[in-house]
C-alpha cells in the first residue's frame, strides 16, 4: 500500500464466527489454492529483490525482473499476456495483463495487486503477497478445467507506491466500451501480515455484493472480519472513480492492533499488524502463512464463483435447466423436506410468478431444508448451480450471524457446503448466487438448502428461480 491509512481499521465489523462445519467437505466452489506453491513464488520475489539491490522498486532492475517472473508463468498456463509499460518519475514501469482467452468477452471481471515494492526493502508483504495469491489462483484456474461463462483477466500493478500509477494508467487508456465491460474489479493489497487481521474493503456501494460474498466465505470458515474504508489506499480506486464494482481484502499495515481484535484474530494487542511495513525488514520472514492461506482461498472462492456469476440477466450458465418446477410454480412437486416452505404466501414476495421457497423466519430457534435430487451429466465441460435469493432480518447487529442459509450437495454420505449465507446479507431485493457444481460431473446428487435460525428476531431466506445447468 502506497500510504498511511487514516480511517480507523475497526470501525465496522462484517462478520462474526460460525460453528466449525465438522465433516463437511470443501467443494470447488472455494478451491484449495496451495500455499505452497504460493509461498514459493514469494520465495523467487525475495531472490530477485536480493539480486537488485534489495528492492523491486519502480525503475530498477527488481521490478522489471518480477514483472518478466509473473508474465513467464503466465504465458506457459495459457494466458494471452501484455506487458504494458509507461513512464513514470522513478523511470519505466510495467504493467501484467492477463487474460484468459475463453468466457464472455463483453462481461470481464477482474483481478489485481501491485507488484512494486518501495525502494527500502523487498516489499514481501507488501504487496509480494497480494500479487504472489492473485498469480497462483490465476495459474490454479488455467489448471482447473473450468469452463467461465465470463472472461477472466489479472492485473499486476506497477508504481503503486508512487501513487497507483499503473492502474490509473490501464484505466485511463482503456476505451470507454472497455471499461464497461468490466463487471467486477478484486483488488488484494497485502494478505500476510506478520500479525494479521481480516479486513474486507467496504467503501463502494457497487460492490457490496462481492464484499458479502467475501464475508460470507470467511464466515462459513469461522473466520471474523471487519470492514475497512479503503479510501485512495490501493488499486482499486482506479475502478471505482469510473463507478465499477470493487471489493478485497487487506491483513492490516502499520496501524496497531486492539486487544478486542488480538481475542478475536489472535496475535498480539498493542503491536502493528505489520511492524515491516515500507521497512527493509518486509522479507521472506515477514509473513503470517495462516492468513495467506485464508486469503488465498478466499480469492480462488470469488474468481471461481464470479467466473460463472450471470451478467446477463437471463437464466445461468449455457444449457437446459436440469432440476424440475425450479420456480416453485407446481408447488412442492419434485422437491423434499421440511412442509410449508414451499409456499405462495404473500407476506414475501416471489421474484417470479406467485410460489417461492421461504425459509425461516419464525423468531424462534428452529430448521427447515428443502432439496431435489439431480443428475449431472458426466459428457459437461462445466456445470453451475444459480438462486436467486432475498434476505430480510430484524437482527440489527452488523457484526454477529445468528441465523444462516447453507447451500449444499449431498453426494452419498457426503455433504458439501458449497455457500453460507446469513443475516448480515440481508438485502432488500433478490440477489443472484451462482455456484460450481463441476466435480460432481458424472453423480447424482442432492441440491439442499437449509435454514437455522436462534431464538428470537426473525431471518427470512425466501429463495426463487433455481437452476442447475450443464454445458
Amino acid at each position: 500500500m502506497n500510504k498511511p491509512l487514516v480511517a480507523a481499521l475497526g470501525t465496522a465489523l462484517a462478520a462474526g464466527a460460525l460453528i466449525a462445519p465438522g465433516n463437511v467437505a470443501t467443494a470447488a466452489e472455494s478451491p484449495d489454492i496451495s500455499v505452497t506453491n504460493t509461498k514459493a513464488h514469494l520465495d523467487q520475489l525475495q531472490s530477485i529483490a536480493t539480486s537488485n539491490g534489495g528492492n523491486r522498486y519502480t525503475g530498477r532492475p527488481g521490478y522489471k525482473a518480477s514483472a518478466d517472473y509473473v508474465k513467464a508463468k503466465l504465458d506457459a498456463a495459457g494466458y494471452t499476456t501484455t506487458l504494458q509499460s509507461f513512464s513514470t518519475s522513478a523511470g519505466t514501469s510495467y504493467n501484467v495483463i492477463a487474460e484468459w482467452p475463453h468466457g464472455d468477452a463483453n462481461h470481464v471481471v477482474m483481478t489485481g495487486s501491485h507488484l512494486d515494492s518501495v525502494s527500502a526493502g523487498p516489499g514481501i508483504n507488501d504487496n509480494g503477497s497480494g500479487s504472489a495469491g492473485v498469480l497462483e489462483t490465476a495459474l490454479a484456474y488455467a489448471a482447473s478445467g473450468q469452463t467461465p461463462r465470463n472472461r477472466l483477466r489479472f492485473g499486476f500493478w506497477g508504481s503503486e507506491e508512487l501513487g497507483l500509477l499503473g492502474s490509473k494508467y490501464y484505466v485511463n487508456n482503456l476505451p470507454a466500451a472497455e471499461r464497461d465491460k468490466i463487471e467486477l474489479y478484486l483488488n488484494f493489497d497485502m494478505i500476510a501480515s506478520p500479525n494479521p487481521g481480516y479486513f474486507v474493503y467496504d467503501d463502494n456501494p457497487a460492490g457490496d455484493g462481492a464484499r458479502d460474498d467475501l464475508v460470507s466465505y470467511f464466515t462459513g470458515k469461522s473466520v471474523q472480519t471487519e470492514f475497512i474504508d479503503v479510501q485512495g489506499r490501493s488499486d482499486h480506486a482506479a475502478f471505482r472513480s469510473l463507478g465499477i464494482p470493487t471489493a478485497g481484502t487487506f491483513s492490516g499495515a502499520e496501524e496497531i492492533k486492539s486487544s478486542a481484535q488480538a481475542a478475536k484474530w489472535g496475535g498480539t494487542a498493542g503491536q502493528a499488524f505489520d511492524a515491516c511495513y515500507h521497512r527493509s525488514c518486509d522479507t521472506i520472514s515477514n509473513l503470517d502463512l495462516t492468513s495467506l492461506d485464508r486469503q488465498i482461498d478466499a480469492i480462488g472462492y470469488m474468481i471461481w464463483a464470479y467466473a460463472q456469476k450471470d451478467y446477463t440477466g437471463g437464466p445461468p450458465p449455457t444449457g437446459d435447466n436440469l432440476l424440475q418446477n425450479p420456480g416453485f410454480e407446481s408447488g412442492t412437486a419434485n422437491w423434499t423436506g421440511t412442509t410449508g416452505v414451499i409456499t405462495s404466501n404473500t407476506g414475501r414476495p416471489a421474484r417470479t410468478g406467485s410460489w417461492k421457497a421461504w425459509l425461516q423466519g419464525n423468531g424462534r430457534s428452529s430448521s427447515e431444508n428443502i432439496g431435489q435430487a439431480v443428475a449431472i451429466p458426466s459428457s459437461a465441460t462445466a456445470a453451475a448451480l444459480s438462486l436467486w435469493v432475498r434476505i430480510d432480518s430484524a437482527e440489527t447487529t452488523s457484526s454477529t450471524v445468528y441465523d444462516t442459509l447453507k447451500v449444499q450437495v449431498v453426494n452419498g454420505s457426503t455433504t458439501s457446503t458449497l455457500a453460507t449465507y446469513s443475516n448480515l446479507n440481508k438485502s432488500a431485493s433478490y440477489v443472484q448466487k451462482t455456484l460450481d457444481l463441476s466435480p460432481y460431473k458424472g453423480k447424482t446428487v442432492t441440491v439442499k438448502f437449509v435454514g437455522q435460525e436462534d431464538s428470537s428476531l426473525q431471518t427470512s431466506f425466501v429463495i426463487d428461480d433455481v437452476a442447475v445447468t450443464a454445458g
